[in-house]
């Protein structure tokens, strides 16, 4: 399976573990695009035993469209990155989230 098979599918049962009726419907996880062109997601650590862990702003920028920023912020783990690295970024917050350690991109 690929790396982008496994992080989705860690993302998933990530997610579902925290289904509970309500976490859901206040926050949950959402992944759109910018027009950079680039993704964004947000990860909603409110409610989890993640809330009230810090990740400071981490950024590598290797050119135009190959970066990725991941951050903590009111209790969400945020990612912007390029066209290509989503599954890079989803891989630092599990990371981020399973060791406890501040992802090094």
């Amino acid at each position: 399976m690929s790396e982008a098979g496994h992080v989705l599918d860690w993302l998933q049962h990530w997610y579902a573990s925290h289904c509970d009726g309500d976490w859901e419907h206040e926050g949950g996880v959402a992944i759109g695009t910018l027009d950079n062109p680039g993704w964004t997601a947000g990860i909603s650590l409110e409610g989890t035993d993640l809330a009230d862990r810090a990740c400071p702003r981490q950024q590598v920028t290797r050119d135009e469209h190959d970066w990725v920023a991941v951050w903590t912020a009111e209790k969400t783990f945020h990612i912007a990155c390029g066209p290509g690295n989503l599954t890079e970024a989803l891989a630092l917050f599990r990371t981020w989230a399973s060791e406890g350690a501040p992802p090094g991109a």
